[in-house]
């Protein structure tokens, strides 16, 4: 351990650290994620085959108990029971931040409930990541995750979402985005819309257009991947983003 190493502060013991990992590009881990993950008594991984891989890439051993959906319930009160006892957890999901889109929200809310502390060590998002460099508004969005499956569902939702301002920040997987792009034909016509596909990856892919013109883009393109759909607000007249459909890609 170096000088500037040992002088950084220790982890809290009955901490649970809420740690982003890389939404695809390794690079993105950050300094202090290592090393919350190297001093932490236990990694709770929302696939644990999926987090061993990357400690090892890291060359970090820990212990790792897996924390997903189906049993959120039944470790969580688990969780708690370590942090009373002054274990120190590092929550990790598959990729980004703990809570978004992810499981987590359910522990830090069970933990604060308990006296626990709960720390964020933050890091990479496949939301921040798409609105930044969308070319849509800024100043005001709203996050909607993932929308239901059922098609009665998903109209109704959009109708909902298209009453909010601001720039709407949607999750879709690469079954379904074609299937919201004509959505978005019946719900916001005349929005700009901007599909980011693989963040951060090899093949990161930015389309842009109308719901019309993205709709007619996705038949001809791969859809592999999960996408962040950004919707522009009614009125994007301030907007430089341009007018007709328009494909980007990273070298």
């Amino acid at each position: 351990m170096d000088v500037a190493q040992s002088l950084l502060p220790p982890l809290i013991p009955g901490t649970l650290y809420l740690v982003a990992t890389p939404i695809g590009n390794l690079e993105d881990i950050t300094l202090r994620a290592l090393r919350v993950l190297r001093e932490c008594d236990v990694v709770a991984a929302e696939d644990t085959r999926h987090t061993g891989q990357l400690l090892r890439h890291f060359e970090i051993s820990k212990p790792l108990l897996s924390y997903f959906k189906f049993n959120e319930a039944k470790r969580t009160e688990e969780f708690v029971g370590r942090l009373r006892r002054g274990e120190k957890i590092a929550l990790v999901t598959d990729a980004g931040s703990p809570g978004i889109s992810d499981p987590g929200e359910r522990i830090v809310a069970a933990a604060v409930a308990a006296g626990c502390r709960v720390e964020a060590i933050p890091g990479a998002c496949a939301l921040v990541a798409g609105l930044t460099a969308s070319g849509l508004p800024t100043e005001e969005f709203h996050f909607a995750g993932f929308l239901p499956h059922k098609s009665g569902q998903r109209a109704n939702r959009l109708a909902e979402l298209a009453r909010i301002p601001g720039t709407l920040v949607l999750y879709e997987s690469p079954f379904r985005v074609e299937r919201l792009a004509e959505e978005l034909q019946l719900a916001m016509p005349d929005r700009r819309v901007v599909f980011a596909r693989e963040l951060t990856k090899k093949f990161e892919e930015w389309l842009r257009g109308t719901p019309a013109e993205l709709a007619t883009l996705l038949k001809q393109r791969p859809r592999k991947g999960e996408f962040v759909v950004l919707v522009g607000p009614a009125d994007t007249s301030h907007c430089t983003s341009p007018q007709a459909p328009t494909v980007g890609q990273t070298p």
